[in-house]
């Protein structure tokens, strides 16, 4: 196996990672200082496309995590860079919150339910059936179907919550058409994301806590991966999946010293 270059920029995911329900993971503050401190690209990196990345900042910041908005990058703004290379200046009906019409307005998008060119379905805090059904008319008359991750479920303090992917998956039923999702694991999330840093998959690294996501995401962009085990994936999880990541160490706090 071919030796990897030395680490020069880094992109890491946000839950699981850096926080747990809502609480700092020990060690993520000082990592984050020293990539600050270093100069070195980096990314923190959410497939939830809820909150804009200012609004990400300031939550991060009130737990004591020190994120500039630049190095903040989430499923809605991957997923507003693959329509605005796919179909510049185009029309969208969108389920979601302000993380993504934000994203989409900022690329000159239009969001309409009067015959458009998309339907984007996002994260939401309340999904409406009277949404869902409008989404799956418009679909089976012709509308392109995207959504910005795979994720079936997503975290709470009171456990597990409904997430875009299980949402997806009640469109699809519906209307037989399967979405594009541009969030993690579709390696295009990460190298948009390298782009937007102008960073080099052959000396980034990928930290992440879920196999499925993180790990699958790094490995098609062709990325050192680094897999925490403060979130969903556990130790003995690993040997289940058919890749592995490049390296296993038991929290954020591991990491200090190779940036």
């Amino acid at each position: 196996m071919a030796e990897r270059k030395p680490i020069e920029s880094w992109l890491t995911d946000m839950d699981g990672v850096l926080v747990h329900e809502g609480v700092p993971i020990p060690g993520a503050a000082e990592f984050l200082k020293r990539l600050r401190d270093s100069g070195k690209p980096f990314l923190v990196l959410t497939n939830n496309s809820i909150y804009t990345p200012r609004d990400l900042q300031a939550r991060l910041s009130r737990m004591g995590l020190q994120v500039p908005v630049e190095n903040i990058w989430t499923s809605a703004l991957a997923t507003a860079r693959f329509l605005e290379d796919q179909r510049p200046g185009g029309t969208a009906y969108v389920i979601g919150e302000a993380g993504l019409t934000t994203a989409l307005h900022d690329i000159g998008y239009v969001l309409t339910d009067h015959e458009p060119d998309y339907v984007v379905l996002g994260e939401t805090r309340t999904y409406s059936f009277e949404a869902l059904t409008r989404a799956i008319r418009l679909i089976n008359n012709g509308a392109r179907f995207i959504c910005t991750n795979p994720d079936e479920t997503g975290p709470s303090a009171e456990g597990p919550l409904p997430a875009a992917g299980a949402v997806a998956a009640l469109i699809t039923k519906a209307t037989g058409k399967d979405p594009y999702f541009a969030g993690k694991p579709n390696p295009l999330m990460m190298r948009t994301g390298l782009n937007a840093i102008g960073a080099h998959s052959e000396t980034s690294a990928m930290i992440g806590d879920r196999m499925d996501t993180d790990m699958l995401a790094g490995l098609e962009a062709g990325v050192e991966t680094f897999l925490v085990l403060t979130g969903v994936t556990k130790r003995a999880d690993i040997d289940r999946y058919p890749f592995r990541p490049s390296n296993t160490v038991d929290s954020i706090a591991d990491l200090i010293d190779l940036v």
